[in-house]
């Protein structure tokens, strides 16, 4: 069992930053990583980072180079920072544990928390 905890969102202008902060209790056997997700209205949840224990990072094509994911000096803390903000970005963000199952390929495994609002809009 595996709980999470998102925050750090807000409303930020484009082209500005946030940093999303995951809290993580408990553990899922099968995890080999942390996943931040997104789901903007009307659309599908989508992975745009992830970081697996061995500190090795994948970023979606849409987020690459701009966001970056890492893990704090603090235990079960992962993090979430997001540069160059775009309306596109808006959305509620997620982070969950997942297994890694190929070169690019993440599976989530827990059960998803409240998320994140994140609105870039001047």
């Amino acid at each position: 069992q595996v709980q999470l905890v998102e925050s750090g969102g807000g409303l930020v202008q484009p082209g500005g930053s946030l940093r999303l902060s995951c809290a993580v209790s408990g553990s899922i056997s099968s995890a080999n990583g942390m996943g931040w997700y997104r789901q903007a209205p009307g659309k599908q949840r989508e992975l745009v980072a992830a970081i697996t224990s061995g500190g090795s990072t994948n970023y979606a094509d849409s987020v690459r180079g701009r966001f970056t994911s890492s893990r704090g000096n603090a235990p079960n803390m992962v993090y979430l920072q997001m540069n160059s903000l775009k309306p596109e970005d808006t959305a509620v963000y997620y982070c969950n544990a997942v297994a890694k199952y190929s070169p690019n390929g993440f599976v989530a495994l827990g059960s998803w928390g409240q998320g994140t609002q994140v609105t870039v809009s001047s």
